[in-house]
């Protein structure tokens, strides 16, 4: 399996920054292709100055980005729940690189779309301080209403498994490892060689 692995945090060395870690050493010793880009070293401008009159420039690592997003078959997101959504530069990275021609495409004559990046599965794997249920109850689940459904579905990109890892202010060391392993846990098992 092709794997394009995002890390949205904007900070590398961050525990979402083990977690990516986690995965990529994972799912290489499953025998799958890996293409990682952590957002904290790309350079690229996250804000559309004109809305979505013009297309901007792309720059190098969003053409990067685009090359890994057509080249996988599944996408791996991962990110912190901050004031119930994502970092700011994951918003950014969104609204530049999904645009319109690329990610999906509005009918002419009549309200829908086409989702350009059918064919890919993903999932997306989250921290937060907060326990789950509060996310669910008192923010329902408002992180997910942007990535999940606004963004990847709405792009085509089904199915999208999620994954929440809480209280991570508060974790032991022990429940970290916990969380690494429940990560590592989640690469795609590697198909079987074929008999010839």
């Amino acid at each position: 399996m092709r794997i394009y692995l995002l890390l949205g945090h904007p900070d590398t060395a961050s525990f979402n920054g083990a977690l990516a870690d986690a995965y990529e050493a994972q799912a290489k010793q499953a025998g799958h292709e890996v293409r990682r880009q952590n957002l904290g070293d790309m350079a690229f401008d996250p804000i559309l100055w004109h809305g979505y009159k013009t297309v901007q420039d792309l720059e190098p690592d969003l053409v990067t980005a685009q090359q890994n997003i057509t080249w996988c078959d599944h996408w791996v997101i991962i990110y912190p729940i901050w004031w119930g959504s994502v970092p700011s530069l994951l918003k950014g990275f969104f609204d530049r690189a999904l645009y319109s021609g690329f990610a999906y495409r509005y009918h002419q004559d009549d309200p829908m779309w086409d989702g350009l990046l059918t064919g890919r599965s993903a999932q997306v794997i989250t921290t937060s301080d907060a326990p789950r249920l509060w996310t669910f109850i008192a923010y329902r689940n408002s992180d997910l209403g942007t990535v999940k459904y606004a963004t990847l579905q709405f792009c085509g990109v089904k199915p999208v498994k999620v994954m929440r890892l809480d209280r991570i202010k508060d974790t032991t060391p022990e429940e970290r490892q916990h969380y690494l392993d429940r990560v590592r846990g989640s690469v795609p098992k590697a198909a079987p060689p074929q008999a010839s």
